[in-house]
């Protein structure tokens, strides 16, 4: 039997079947992706096509010997859903659709999803990339959030949903794209070096003390 993780595999609740949740980078996805992920769910016989929190598109309910044949056909990578490591980005629409959008979160949210995605980390990361402070992409509650303003990107950290929720705090704000992504790669690299294993970012910064990590981060 298959354990979570393993070929990119979710076990589902009776135990004997598996989910795939194949990577779709911000939850953007071409009409032919669309078309392979129903005929390949139809073909192995899927119980659903479930849209996920992480806008990741799941099949659900595959038999263990059609996983390899899965991936094959959809020529997909997996999306990280379990692990210790940074989870698909998640984004809103931001100026490229939305009415509303003061910064381009779809952009920023690539960009972070190609540098970051996968990556080990003592324990579980998830970003989202929001364009306005309505938040849609759940900024509060991520290990790193980006909130759009009209002067930039406003940055916060040590957000978690989950059994015990925490709100992010800001750590900075009105940062140019270029600053912002800077920052971030200042805190993966300072919550690697400090973090014990499976602690998320929030509770690393509890103890460590906010005003340590942001200097730490900020004058780093």
């Amino acid at each position: 039997m298959l354990k979570d993780g393993e070929k990119g595999v979710i076990i589902q609740r009776d135990k004997q079947s598996y989910a795939v949740a194949p990577h779709i980078p911000c939850g953007v996805v071409k009409p032919q992706t669309l078309r392979k992920l129903a005929d390949v769910a139809e073909k192995y016989g899927a119980a659903a096509l479930k849209i996920t929190s992480a806008a990741r598109i799941a099949i659900v309910g595959l038999k263990e010997e059609d996983v390899d044949d899965v991936w094959s056909e959809l020529e997909m990578s997996p999306g990280f859903a379990v692990g210790l490591c940074v989870r698909s980005v998640k984004a809103c629409p931001g100026t490229a659709f939305c009415k509303r959008g003061l910064q381009d979160s779809l952009t920023l949210g690539l960009e972070l999803d190609d540098r970051y995605h996968g990556l080990e980390l003592p324990g579980k990361f998830k970003m989202g990339v929001s364009g306005c402070p309505n938040q849609c992409a759940e900024t509060c509650i991520k290990d790193i959030g980006l909130v759009g303003l009209p002067k930039g990107w406003r940055l916060l950290v040590g957000g978690n949903g989950g059994a015990k929720p925490r709100l992010s705090r800001e750590l900075a704000r009105d940062l140019s794209k270029e600053q912002a992504l800077e920052l971030i790669a200042k805190i993966v690299e300072f919550y690697k070096s400090n973090a014990k294993p499976h602690q998320r970012l929030g509770s690393m910064i509890e103890k460590v003390g906010f005003d340590q990590f942001k200097s730490g981060v900020l004058d780093g």
